[in-house]
């Protein structure tokens, strides 16, 4: 009714990458996906319902992520590609750029990098101005 959204994000965790795991590789995953170790990889979901990652205040993340729903409260160092939510919690620290539909960050979190709204399709769409000291 008021813009509701199709394709619900996953609210289950179907997966867990505890405390102390490393995983050095992509992953691909479908369902939800909870971080709470060390991934040196990319992560994305597949399949045909929209997948879900959480990161955890134990997590870090190397490597870029596309998942449809992405709540963020540990380290990130790559890209974000939320092809809907992002979600930066206060322990949140992204070094990269972050490409969302809806943001919600809170209170602490930090990003380094770029802030990109709206899908990677309309980024050609962008005008870049000249400098007028450029001359």
């Amino acid at each position: 009714m008021f813009g509701k959204d199709s394709k619900k994000p996953q609210s289950r965790i179907d997966s867990l990458i505890g405390v102390g795991t490393e995983i050095e590789g992509n992953i691909s995953f479908s369902g939800g996906l909870r971080v709470d170790g060390l991934v040196r990889g990319n992560i994305t979901s597949t399949g045909d319902q929209p997948g879900m990652l959480v990161i955890s205040e134990h997590a870090e993340v190397e490597g870029e992520i596309r998942v449809h729903h992405v709540m963020v409260n540990g380290k990130v160092k790559g890209p974000i590609y939320a092809d809907q939510t992002l979600e930066l919690q206060p322990k949140a620290s992204v070094t990269g750029d972050v490409h969302y539909q809806k943001l919600e960050m809170q209170m602490g979190a930090m990003v380094q990098g770029r802030l990109v709204y709206g899908v990677e399709a309309q980024s050609d769409k962008v005008v870049k101005f000249k400098s007028a000291q450029s001359d």
